[in-house]
């Protein structure tokens, strides 16, 4: 009987090496599984730096929108003047149309010309 009694404890080592393999390599699975999700929360498409990416163009267009609000504001103001205000229509036609009251003489300066440029001697003459 002594024969038989190794092959049963053969057995159950084996069995049990089998089961020991199984749950390590499940573990190393599930630690592979747990990297593999983390990495696509932080670098994915949809992950950390897509969203901070994001986050920061919002900021942006936010302060372009409040700009945008406030010369929109600042041009109603402006139309409101050109509307009611006489004076302010008379500025207007002066500055952009170059207007002028009877007897009034405008002079205008040319804008200065920039030197021309020299001309290069052509080779072979």
């Amino acid at each position: 009987m002594s024969t038989s009694e190794p092959k049963p404890r053969l057995k159950t080592r084996a069995i049990d090496f089998l089961y020991r393999g199984r749950r390590r390599i499940a573990t190393a699975l599930a630690v592979l599984l747990a990297v593999i999700f983390g990495y696509h929360v932080i670098v994915g498409r949809n992950g950390l730096n897509a969203y901070e990416q994001k986050r920061a163009e919002d900021r942006a267009l936010h302060r372009q929108i409040e700009s945008l609000e406030q010369e929109n504001d600042r041009l109603k103001q402006h139309v409101e003047h050109l509307k009611s205000d006489p004076d302010a229509i008379e500025r207007e036609a002066r500055e952009r149309l170059h207007y002028a009251r009877p007897g009034e003489v405008i002079y205008t300066l040319n804008a200065p010309q920039s030197a021309p440029a020299p001309q290069q001697p052509v080779a072979g003459k």
